[in-house]
């Protein structure tokens, strides 16, 4: 992943991890496969981002962790989506549908500023 996909990853992490989670309980390399694989491979999430990021997200409240099995009968932490993350969930895809449109409308835009129509 290129330097500026990890910087606008970092502002958009949280809210993918909540999502991720809302599926139900996932550990560690569960959450960063699916995310892999349902962006189509263009987000790979580095562990020195997804444990942070998972840790600050149990601090605050929004996700749970308890030590379980994997598939392979490995020991691995699951984390789990609480009531108060599925609420900042909703919240935070509010935000983010919101400022799809605004990025869109612009992106999208076939009229050019105000001040370049007016000659300046």
């Amino acid at each position: 992943m290129a330097s500026d996909d990890r910087r606008f990853l970092m502002g958009t992490l949280d809210v993918l991890l909540l999502k991720t989670l809302s599926w139900g309980p996932m550990h560690g390399f569960g959450i960063a496969l699916w995310l892999e694989r349902t962006a189509g491979d263009a987000l790979r999430i580095e562990d020195g981002s997804l444990y942070p990021a998972l840790h600050r997200l149990e601090r605050k409240g929004w996700v749970t962790a308890t030590w379980g099995l994997t598939e392979n009968n490995r020991r691995a932490k699951y984390y789990e989506l609480t009531a108060a993350g599925r609420k900042r969930l909703a919240q935070e895809s509010s935000e983010w549908a919101r400022f799809a449109e605004a990025v869109r409308r612009v992106l999208e835009s076939t009229r050019p500023p105000v001040a370049a129509e007016a000659g300046s």
